[in-house]
């Protein structure tokens, strides 16, 4: 909630706080199994709840779940099969908030996450079911191809390497005509840098996957339709990609730091790559790799993505552009060519 001005007097002080509340803060959704979800805020007015199709929909043209509620939360069924946003209007400033599942419910999938919801710059939201961001999606089921494919996706970048996308396509473009886009680079580089690293996990990272970012942003640029981008776990490439495109938005790295550790809880590794024989595959690193962890019960746990020392690699990241760029947004402008134009268009296109 937003803090009420303190003032001397105590007559202000009791006009203040007899004036409705502002806006509902801290909604959430969470679900509860493949037919219910608890849908959560805290608010000291009461209020309506309504559920909708699309993030945009109109009230009066929405399905009413829940009236004249207080401070609470509610459950809702709601299928797992289908993708729905909550609309809750607060009853003391008539402000409308827009949530929904942040984590999609995939049957087969892994780490699809929606980047909406969260503030950003000048006091704006993000608009969900414009972002989505994943782990691989080689293994969809029937259920999980239809709830996609009532995501509009217009464009799906692929950041994983050529040696991944071999062992493991993307399939959703086909089944949805979405537009896929991709540029082949080796694995080799990539596993070198994250086994000798010293210093920043991510460092030099912006300059491998330089092709794949440009790509992210500039079909964010077209502002056509919701895009989808990928890696393997949805939590390094994919986070890092995160992570920029938030900082663009306006959201603070506090927000962007909780966003990135979601990926944690989030993933479904069971889902992220079929079973594979190495010796199908000589040569090709990521099935060497996942036929090593195979054999090791620990690696079949997702790895919390802090440093020994318990830094979060993003922090570091974060640190390494600083001193390397002068911070993010010095290097999208030099190095991808995004800068004050394109951030607003950005901004204007993402934020409500």
């Amino acid at each position: 909630m937003k803090a009420f001005l303190r003032f001397t007097t105590a007559a202000l002080v009791s006009a203040v706080i007899a004036s409705p509340a502002l806006a509902v803060d801290k909604a959430e959704v969470t679900r509860v199994d493949d037919a219910t979800v608890i849908i959560a805020w805290d608010d000291k007015d009461k209020v309506d709840v309504y559920l909708v199709d699309s993030p945009d929909a109109l009230l009066s043209k929405a399905a009413l779940v829940a009236s004249d509620k207080g401070n609470g939360s509610i459950t809702v069924n709601l299928p797992s099969a289908t993708r729905k946003f909550f609309r809750i209007q607060d009853h003391g400033d008539k402000s409308v908030t827009t949530v929904a599942e942040r984590l999609l419910p995939l049957q087969q999938g892994s780490n699809f996450r929606d980047l909406g919801g969260y503030q950003g710059a000048g006091g704006k939201t993000v608009r969900w079911g414009r972002i989505y961001r994943s782990g691989a999606m080689p293994m969809l089921s029937e259920q999980d191809y239809k709830l996609l494919g009532s995501l509009n996706i217009k464009s799906i970048i692929e950041l994983r390497s050529t040696d991944e996308r071999q062992v493991a396509p993307t399939m959703l473009d086909d089944r949805t005509g979405a537009l896929f886009l991709s540029n082949d680079y080796s694995l080799a580089p990539l596993m070198k840098n994250f086994m000798t690293k010293e210093g920043s996990f991510y460092a030099g990272m912006e300059k491998l996957l330089e092709p794949q970012l440009r790509l992210v942003f500039n079909r964010l640029l077209t502002a056509d339709g919701s895009t989808l981008y990928n890696c393997s776990a949805g939590q390094d490439r994919t986070g890092m990609t995160s992570a920029l495109i938030l900082t663009v938005l306006g959201v603070d790295r506090q927000t962007i730091l909780t966003d990135y550790h979601l990926s944690t809880p989030s993933r479904r590794l069971q889902w992220e790559m079929p079973n594979l024989k190495p010796e199908d595959y000589p040569g090709n690193l990521i099935v060497q790799y996942y036929a090593a962890n195979a054999k090791n019960p620990e690696a079949r746990m997702a790895e919390p993505l802090y440093t020994k020392a318990g830094q979060s690699h993003l922090v570091e990241f974060f640190e390494y552009l600083d001193t390397e760029y002068g911070g993010v947004e010095p290097y999208l402008q030099n190095e991808l060519g995004i800068g004050p134009k394109e951030i607003a268009k950005l901004r204007s296109t993402y934020l409500i």
